[in-house]
This record gives C-alpha cells, structure tokens and sequence, in this order.
C-alpha cells in the first residue's frame, strides 16, 4: 500500500522510530506531489482543498499501516485517512487532520458535516486529488 506523507512522517529517523522495532514493513518510494489539497500549519499539519503539497510516498504493509493510523490518532479522530488516485491508477493514502482539533484558522475549508471523516470523504474528489511522482 501506498501513503502520501508531508508532515513529520518525511523524515527517514521518525519514520524509523515508529516502524521499525514493531510488526510492518516499510520503504520510502520517492518524493511526490499531492494535487487537489494544500498543507497548513497548526498544532500539526494538515491538509485543506485547493493547490498542492510536496510530501513523500512510502510503502507499506498492512501492520505498519494500522501503526501509522495509531501515530496519526486516527481512532480518536484527530485525522482521517481516505485515498486519492495515485501512479499508475493505484490507490494513495492520504492523513487529513480535523482543523478544530489542530488549532488551523480553516474554517470554511471544509463542509460544517460531522463527524470530520464524512466532511473529508464527500469533499475529496478522486479526478482533482491525485498524488503525482513517486518514482
């Protein structure tokens, strides 16, 4: 599986310490482009519609996924993980992190839906969020 990362998770040394002594492997692909979704700045990083973000792909398997979904907060809802259109017509994850939650100044970036999920999911639109590069 593939993960656009633009964060904290481009750097090879955390990537490391999360996945490394644990269940999962990982390989960083190369760099990428996410269009569709720009990154601003709060507590953490996050992503709202329009422009793009440079970030990494990495690959990875199913436990080091669910790793990932933990390091993100995923179950608690600071982020929300959906896929985009990646290289070669393949799936591409991507993190979403709920601006209310990370102190982002965005809030008309997204439709007033809860939970943050249905906002992201019925926003992103596959043909104009697509992760580019990789290689």
């Amino acid at each position: 599986m593939l993960v656009f990362v633009y964060g904290t998770l481009t750097e090879p040394d955390r990537v490391a310490a999360l996945l490394e002594d644990g269940p999962g492997e990982y390989e960083f692909v190369g760099p990428a482009t996410l269009e569709g979704l720009h990154r601003v700045d709060g507590r953490y990083p996050t992503l709202v519609p329009g422009g793009s973000v440079e970030g990494r792909l990495l690959s990875v398997d199913g436990p080091a996924l669910e790793r990932l979904d933990r390091y993100e907060g995923v179950e608690r809802g600071l982020y929300v993980r959906v896929a985009v259109s990646g290289p070669d017509d393949r799936r591409v994850w991507i993190y979403v992190g709920d601006p209310d939650r990370l102190g982002v100044d965005a809030t008309d970036a997204w439709p007033n839906v809860r939970p943050f999920r249905d906002a992201v999911r019925s926003s992103i639109v596959p043909d104009d969020t697509m992760v580019v590069g990789g290689e």
